[in-house]
Parts: C-alpha cells; structure tokens; sequence
C-alpha cells in the first residue's frame, strides 16, 4: 500500500526524467550538477553529482511561485554556491501526464572552473615584468618580427584570413614588404615564402620584377 505521504508524482518524474539527468551529468561531468524537484511536497527527488550539498529527500528551497506562469525554462541565470563560487543554472518545468507541473529539473553548472582556468590564461598572456619593448640593441635587426606585425596589420585592416589570400593578394604584400625594406635580412625572401606558402622562386620573380622595373 502507498504511503499518503509520498507525492504521488515521485514515481513519475524517477521513471520519466531521471535518466535525463544522468544523461547530462555524465556528459558535463564533473561540472553539471542535475537536480530533480518534485514540486507537489516541495523535496528533492533525485540528485546527480553533487555540488551543493543538497540530499535527496530534502526541502527544495524552491520560492512559492506559479510556476507555470514563469514559462517552461527559467534562465539561465547565476547563483552562489557554498563555497562562494559562481554557478550558471537554468530550470525546466517537468509536467505530469495531465499537464500540470510536477517538478523542475535544474541544471546547476560549476562556471567557476572555467574561470580560474581564464585568470591562470590572463596571468601567462598579460606576462609578469615585462617591459614595453624589446631591448632595442638586442632585436635592433628582427626582420622576422617586423614583417610578421606589418603582415597582420596589412591583414587585420583589409580583414582578411591569412588563409584566404589569393595570388593577387600575395603579390601584393610582397610588393609592399618589399617597400618597406623587409627583404634586407638574409632568409627574409625564404621566410615571406614559408609564410605565405608561395613558392621561393615566385618571390624572387617578383622581387626581381621591381628591381628591373624600379
């Protein structure tokens, strides 16, 4: 015989979403915490990967809301953990098989990780003691490092891939390193080569064109 004080849609939302919530758990492991509530006795139904430190069986310090007046999915939206770590969550409205809310699935995911993996990035980017430039005795000849930043910029103002450069355009940027005096440094015609995958001989035709021609 049924308890009276088991809700009677636990079963249903066990059967019905609880293999939903291990789905996504397991994909977004160990990130995702998946928590189903039944919302007819206001406790935890089931749990997946534990975050928070909720229990099964548990109140579900859900507000007393309509909830079907707040829509299907509610979010996504941001909460403190426990420990004082940001989570991204968003809820659905799990209904029963007359239409009305039973429980809400909520996907708690831990976003904390991801931003200490980004502060530990901005450290090693951002560099430590770094001057302004190089030491101007030291790379006074850097050809390498001039041609790549005019080759970006000729890039980045024209807004094209590096990539997606035809032959026009590759002639072109030869023309206009050659102006710039980039090809002073030896291997420099080799290095525009490699970095535009034109052949060397088609380099050297070009820059030898401009001599005969200039």
């Amino acid at each position: 015989m049924r308890n009276p004080n088991v809700s009677p849609v636990k079963d249903l939302l066990l059967e019905r979403y609880a293999p939903i919530a291990d789905g996504i758990a397991a994909l977004f492991y160990p990130c995702a915490e998946v928590v189903i509530h039944d919302l007819r006795d206001q406790t935890i139904a089931y749990l997946v990967n534990n975050l928070s430190k909720l229990e099964v069986g548990g109140p579900s310090v859900l507000d007393e809301v309509h909830y079907a007046a707040r829509g299907q999915t509610i979010g996504p939206y941001e909460k403190l953990n426990w420990d004082g770590r940001r989570m991204r969550c968003v809820s659905n409205i799990l209904f029963d098989d007359d239409g009305k809310p039973a429980g809400m699935l909520c996907i708690n995911f831990n976003i904390a990780v991801f931003e200490d993996v980004r502060s530990t990035l901005d450290l090693f980017i951002k560099g430590g003691n770094l001057t302004d430039a190089p030491a101007e005795d030291l790379f006074r000849d850097d050809w390498q490092d001039r041609i790549n930043t005019y080759l970006h910029t000729w890039l980045r103002e024209r807004q094209i891939g590096i990539n997606a450069l035809t032959r026009e355009h590759k002639r072109e940027i030869v023309e206009a390193l050659h102006a710039q005096g980039a090809f002073r440094g030896r291997s420099s015609a080799n290095y525009v080569a490699a970095v535009l995958t034109m052949g060397r001989a088609t380099v050297y035709k070009i820059l030898k064109q401009m001599k005969e021609g200039g």
